[in-house]
C-alpha cells in the first residue's frame, strides 16, 4: 500500500526513502490480497464463472494500480471514484470468490485508513459486520460469520494505519530535523556576521586612526611617522588574524587585552584615557563579556564621539564607559545591536544614553547591580 513520506535510514538520503523502492514495495505487497481471492475462485467456481471471477479480480488489480497512482499524487476525487469501482467489482466478485473476495475489501478499507482516518473507524466497523453477515446470511455458502475474514481485515487495516502514523512522525522528523538545521545555519551567519563586526569594527577603526596620524606625521616630517606606519602594519596583521579566527568559530577576547588596545587606541585619536589598570575585581565568568563592552564601546567612542576624554569604570558585575563627546554612538548599530545580544545571553542588561552637561554613558550590568561606590 503506498503511503506518506517515511523516515531516511541512518546515513541514508531521507527523500529517497520518502518515494523509493521502500514503498513501491509497501505498495506492490498488496497485490498478494487480489491473489488469495483468485484461490477463491479456483476452489469454488468453475468454467465461465471462473473465468468471470479470475476476470474481476485482474480488473480490481488494475483499478488498485490507478488508486495507487492518485493516491501518490494526492489526486483525491480520482481516488475516491476508483474505490468506489473497487467496491463494486468487490461485491461483484462474491459469488465466484465467497469468503475469500473479502481480502479484497480489506485492501479498499486499508485505503481509507490512509486517506480518511476520521472516517475509518466507521468503515472497518461496517466492513468487519459485512464480513461477518454476508457468509452466515448466504445460505448455498453452507458457513457461519466469517472470523478468520474479520480478524483478517481488521488486522490489516490496523496495521496500515499504524504504518501511516508512523510514516507521518517520520516526516513530521525530518521536517523538523531540516528545520533545526536552517536555525542552526541562521544562528551561524548571524555569529558570523556579528564577530566580524566587533572584530573589524575596532582594528579598522584603529587603523584609520594611526594611518591618520601617521599622515599628518609625515607631512610634518616627523621621525615618529615610520613607527605609526609598522603600528598600522601590525593591526592589519592582527585584523586579517581575527578574520580567520571569526570565521572558524575559535577567538579569544580578554579583558585586560581589550583595555591595552583600547588605551593605544585612544591615546592614537588624541582622547584622554582613564582606564583601569587590573581586573582583579571583575568576577572571572564576566571579563570575556566585559572585553567586548570595552572593544565595542571604546570603537564607539573613537568613531562617533568627538570626545577629549574617556573613562572605564570596572566592578564585578558591571562595566561603564563614559565620554565628554557629543553622543555620536546615540544611533545603535550593528555593534551594540550584537553586544546586547552577547548581554542578553549572559543574562545582563545594557544601558546607554546622554549624561550632562556632555557625553555618553554605556553600562552593562549582569546579574544584580553592586553596591554604589564599588568600582576600580
Amino acid at each position: 500500500m503506498n503511503a506518506q513520506a517515511e523516515g531516511g535510514s541512518p546515513g541514508g538520503d531521507p527523500l529517497r526513502w520518502a518515494i523509493g523502492w521502500r514503498r513501491a514495495t509497501l505498495a506492490a505487497g498488496m497485490f498478494v490480497y487480489p491473489f488469495v481471492c483468485m484461490v477463491g475462485v479456483t476452489q469454488f467456481s468453475e468454467g465461465a464463472a471462473a473465468f468471470t471471477g479470475y476476470t474481476l479480480a485482474l480488473a480490481f488489480c488494475g483499478l488498485y494500480a490507478m488508486a495507487a497512482v492518485a493516491f501518490a499524487r494526492r489526486f483525491r476525487r480520482r481516488l475516491w471514484f476508483l474505490l468506489a469501482g473497487m467496491f463494486v467489482v468487490f461485491a461483484a466478485e462474491l459469488p465466484f470468490a465467497r469468503t475469500l473476495a473479502f481480502y479484497l475489501l480489506a485492501v479498499i478499507v486499508s485505503f481509507v485508513a490512509l486517506t480518511a482516518p476520521r472516517r475509518f473507524p466507521l468503515v472497518l466497523g461496517a466492513a468487519v459486520a459485512m464480513t461477518l453477515l454476508v457468509p452466515w446470511a448466504v445460505r448455498p455458502w453452507h458457513t457461519g460469520p466469517g472470523w478468520l475474514e474479520a480478524v483478517m481485515l481488521v488486522f490489516t487495516a490496523l496495521v496500515v494505519r499504524g504504518y501511516a502514523e508512523l510514516a507521518g512522525a517520520n516526516l513530521a522528523l525530518l521536517e523538523a530535523r531540516a528545520e533545526v538545521a536552517r536555525l542552526a545555519s541562521e544562528a551561524e551567519r548571524n555569529r558570523i556576521a556579528r564577530d566580524l563586526h566587533d572584530l573589524l569594527g575596532h582594528s579598522l577603526t584603529a587603523i584609520t586612526v594611526k594611518s591618520n596620524l601617521a599622515r599628518r606625521l609625515a607631512e610634518g616630517g616627523a621621525e615618529r611617522a615610520v613607527a605609526e606606519i609598522t603600528e598600522v602594519e601590525r593591526l592589519s596583521r592582527h585584523a586579517l588574524g581575527e578574520v580567520r579566527a571569526a570565521v572558524s568559530g575559535y577567538r579569544e577576547v580578554t579583558l585586560p587585552g581589550e583595555l591595552a588596545r583600547a588605551r593605544e587606541l585612544l591615546r592614537a585619536a588624541g582622547v584622554t584615557a582613564d582606564l583601569p589598570s587590573a581586573v582583579d575585581v571583575v568576577d572571572p565568568a564576566h571579563r570575556e563579556l566585559f572585553g567586548w563592552v570595552v572593544r565595542e564601546g571604546i570603537t564607539n567612542v573613537v568613531r562617533h564621539a568627538r570626545a577629549t576624554r574617556c573613562t572605564v569604570t570596572l566592578s564585578a558585575a558591571e562595566v561603564e564607559i563614559v565620554d565628554d563627546g557629543v553622543g555620536g554612538a546615540a544611533a545603535p548599530g550593528n555593534g551594540l545591536t550584537g553586544l546586547r545580544e552577547r548581554v542578553a545571553a549572559a543574562g545582563g542588561e545594557v544601558e546607554q544614553g546622554p549624561v550632562g552637561p556632555r557625553g555618553w554613558r554605556l553600562r552593562v550590568t549582569i546579574g544584580t547591580p553592586p553596591s554604589p561606590g564599588t568600582s576600580s
